[in-house]
């Protein structure tokens, strides 16, 4: 996928000081791999990070491109893309795992902001790519909110499983490729964005060692997401009397868990 491919101008907005001006999603993309380049080969202009810059920008922001990456130290989207202040509008998990928060943060940037562009940024040797793997091969999920993160993995081991991918890094790119999957699906507000012409959405793999960054997935602006219809709405139950005071009353659904005791079985057909 070419940056040229990835989406049209949208001249409205007027440049505004100190930033780049309304830019398409191909532009935008072009940008960063610009920056990186320059981060890779030594010669970065650390630009937006003056003091001028910074009253410039103090009453709003436009920043170019979101960035949903790793939390990773080693993952510091302002500087392997050479950027500065107002330019990335940066969001970071643990494996840069999607739940509401991150999609809201998303949501605000391509809608209230209007930023053309949305990367997933993930790395070789992740980790948590890592401890992921080492719970489905162990069969021993991690204590704490960490299970949540390899939880959030765990579709992309087995997308990898199913296509006989072992290898850390192809697992990694899988596993950015499912993230770009994962917020079309979950966001119908950033999958319409990008139906529109608004917004496109790309996601890269970082080399920790080398500094550069690849596209490994992208959605371009203007294409039609697949996006799961709503569920339908299940009228509500009727209302029953309640039993009778010799009858021994019927525990609410999800008792016997809130109890500990195992599910019963589900009957047979």
């Amino acid at each position: 996928m070419t940056e040229a491919g990835l989406g049209r101008a949208d001249p409205s907005p007027a440049a505004r000081p100190g930033d780049l001006g309304p830019l398409a999603p191909g532009q935008a993309l072009a940008e960063l791999h610009a920056g990186n380049h320059r981060f890779v080969t030594g010669m970065p202009r650390h630009p937006n990070q003056d003091a001028g810059h910074r009253a410039a920008v103090a009453d709003g922001q436009h920043p170019f491109a979101v960035i949903v990456g790793c939390s990773d130290s080693r993952l510091a989207a302002e500087i392997i893309f050479d950027r500065g202040l107002g330019d990335l509008f940066v969001v970071r998990t643990a494996g840069h795992t999607v739940g509401p928060e991150v999609l809201g943060s998303v949501e605000y940037a391509v809608t209230v902001l209007g930023t053309p562009l949305v990367v997933v940024l993930g790395h070789d040797s992740c980790g948590a790519v890592q401890a992921a793997r080492a719970a489905a091969s162990t069969g021993t999920p991690p204590v704490g909110h960490l299970r949540a993160v390899v939880d959030a993995v765990v579709p992309s081991l087995r997308r990898a499983a199913e296509r006989g991918v072992e290898d850390i890094n192809g697992i990694v790119d899988i596993h950015i490729a499912q993230t770009v999957e994962a917020m079309l699906a979950e966001s119908p507000v950033l999958a319409a964005e990008v139906t529109a012409g608004r917004c496109a959405v790309v996601g890269m793999s970082y080399r920790l060692s080398a500094g550069g960054v690849r596209t490994v997935a992208a959605v371009p602006a203007g294409f039609a997401p697949a996006v799961p219809p709503a569920p339908a709405v299940t009228p509500a139950p009727a209302v029953t009397p309640a039993p009778a005071a010799q009858d021994a009353p019927t525990p609410p659904p999800g008792a016997a868990l809130l109890q500990g005791a195992a599910p019963a079985a589900p009957a047979a057909a």
